[in-house]
């Protein structure tokens, strides 16, 4: 291994800027490591690259191009993954687990997360499972990517599976809460999620700006399942400006149903290129009730009407203000996922 360190003038700039926009969670000097199938590289496979970063994690893994068949694990803080290809389907990342094969959708992630301070730009992680098995008895839960990490942030990310594809979810708030918790919190930028059932799941306080929800067939397709399961947890997804796609095959496509009782889920200004079923929600154990289910100034030729199934109140002004990822996601410690996007980009410079 050949691990680079930062230079001490680059860390008196933008690599002290990344520190604490990346939490504190990088050290001083940071690591450098890269990855190629093509030799040339201080590893040949990524796990390998995240086995050899700190234990106390801190380490900036650029992945060349290629198809890495692995799955990895991430339990260390600060890890950064960059795909370093010109498009993220250059560098992608891909396995086929399932719930049927492993017994457990939480055991079935290509990618499965649980150290925060999580960082990925410009690449692919895809299950394959959905395209290698077609059999009646197949369909199957099939994470693409297992994300437990606050202050988690993907960049112009490829996500796709079938069922589950993404497990955006918070690690802080199990059980019983007899106090406020706050939910890992997770910012999505200019990412494509593909999948069908329930394909983004979990109880993470997560921000989706600008990306692509992608829905493949199925008979009955549902875009989220978020599952805040108390009043005292902040979660809830939070989809702005985004775009719904796929196609149009006489599918029930839906917003979402709440997997736990106080699923919160909010669209605003999205385009719904994709016929959207009429009652725009689904219900599930009537857990519809007590849920807080929003949209809000939706476009596009598969809006189809407004009659929903639930009743979203009026959007004040003030509400409308917050509806940008640092006022989401800023928590007690005012992080700002906008300016730990921004450290993020200068990595590749």
């Amino acid at each position: 291994m050949r691990s680079i360190l930062i230079s001490a003038a680059m860390q008196a700039g933008f690599w002290t800027m990344f520190s604490v926009v990346s939490a504190g969670l990088l050290p001083a000097e940071v690591v450098r490591i890269t990855v190629s199938q093509e030799g040339h590289a201080d590893f040949q496979w990524l796990q390998e690259a995240i086995d050899h970063a700190p234990a106390s994690g801190g380490a900036i893994i650029f992945v060349a191009p290629g198809v890495y068949h692995e799955k990895i694990h991430v339990n260390k803080p600060g890890i950064v993954l960059v795909g370093t290809g010109k498009r993220p389907q250059d560098t992608v990342i891909t396995w086929g687990d399932s719930a049927l094969n492993t017994g457990s959708t939480f055991k079935s992630g290509t990618v499965s997360v649980v150290g925060d301070g999580f960082e990925a730009e410009n690449l692919s992680i895809v299950n394959t499972w959905w395209r290698d098995h077609t059999g009646a008895k197949d369909p199957s839960q099939a994470v693409a990517l297992l994300l437990e990490s606050d202050r988690a942030v993907l960049d112009h990310v490829r996500i796709i599976s079938g069922q589950d594809t993404l497990y955006a979810n918070s690690s802080r708030c199990r059980g019983t809460l007899d106090a406020p918790c706050r939910a890992d919190r997770q910012f999505f930028n200019d990412c494509y999620v593909e999948g069908n059932v329930d394909y983004i799941f979990g109880d993470a306080n997560a921000v989706f700006d600008h990306c692509e929800f992608h829905s493949r067939p199925g008979s009955e397709v549902m875009i989220t399942a978020q599952s805040r399961h108390s009043l005292l947890e902040d979660s809830g997804y939070y989809m702005l400006n985004c775009r719904i796609t796929g196609p149009d095959e006489g599918n029930k496509i839906v917003f979402g149903r709440p997997w736990r009782d106080y699923s919160t889920v909010l669209f605003y200004k999205t385009e719904i290129d994709q016929t959207l079923d009429a009652e725009g929600w689904s219900e599930w154990g009537g857990r519809l009730k007590t849920s807080d289910y929003r949209e809000y100034k939706s476009y596009g030729p598969g809006v189809n009407g407004t009659h929903r199934i639930v009743q979203t109140p009026p959007l004040s002004a003030a509400d409308e203000r917050r509806l940008n990822p640092s006022r989401l996601l800023a928590g007690e410690d005012h992080w700002d996922p906008k300016s730990a996007l921004f450290a993020l980009h200068r990595l590749k410079q």
